[in-house]
């Protein structure tokens, strides 16, 4: 089975592509440059790489969210169009997951992957590997830095922090953690798509027309317009 993986949910784009157990190809960048003119051109580059072409594609694997609002819709859009094109399952995959399941693999304890959220606040989960699986410890949310490690602090196993955001809020959850919190190597800060591909590989396709990105929480341009309607309706 051959999978496409696409991860254009944060500034890191993320194409690859996997056969069973074998990574054939895999593309990774990391600057803020407009995805949804770049994501096709480095699928077909990547596939060409390959010598393969999209009929070989048995399934379409794509980073769900949380992240940037912009890149997860276009990551998910894309994926779609694939999908029902090529006639193949799509599956969706956490964001986050993608992060912890590269480090999580021979860390002992938990893995915290995040994104910032901005004014103080992050994406996180909590994972951590159980019988060479990777498991949902504490489901992908956002909140304060500062209460996440707050939270954290009661764990009796150390903390694996990771993500490209991790500079942002690294003083805060040091402060707060101290020794039970430690940090992912820069080079692994980068989310892996064919990472991506294996998360997804075996798990079963959804419905295409009603797959949705996972923000977590609405932007803040759809939350006033339904705050503002809310007002207009009960007047």
């Amino acid at each position: 089975m051959k999978v496409l993986a696409i991860d254009t949910s944060n500034y890191a784009l993320g194409i690859a592509v996997i056969d069973e157990e074998k990574v054939i190809g895999e593309y990774i960048t990391n600057v803020k440059k407009n995805h949804s003119i770049r994501v096709m051109p480095s699928i077909e580059t990547l596939l060409r790489d390959c010598d393969l072409t999209a009929k070989d594609i048995n399934k379409i694997v794509v980073a769900q969210g949380p992240g940037s609002y912009t890149g997860v819709r276009i990551g998910v859009t894309i994926a779609k169009t694939l999908a029902w094109t090529l006639n193949i399952p799509l599956v969706g995959v956490s964001s986050l997951e993608i992060l912890a399941a590269a480090v999580g693999r021979y860390f002992s304890g938990a893995v915290s992957p995040l994104f910032d959220g901005r004014r103080g606040q992050i994406y996180t989960g909590l994972y951590q590997y159980k019988k060479g699986k990777l498991e949902t410890v504490e489901s992908d949310q956002i909140l304060q830095s500062r209460d996440w490690a707050d939270q954290l602090y009661s764990f009796s196993e150390p903390i694996l922090f990771v993500g490209n955001d991790l500079p942002l809020h690294q003083d805060v959850i040091a402060e707060i953690m101290g020794e039970k919190a430690q940090f992912a190597e820069i080079t692994e800060q980068n989310p892996r798509p064919a990472e991506l591909a294996f998360l997804g590989m075996h798990r079963n396709g959804v419905d295409i027309h009603s797959f949705a990105p996972n923000y977590i929480r609405l932007a803040e341009a759809e939350a006033k317009w339904i705050e503002a309607n809310k007002a207009k309706n009960s007047n």
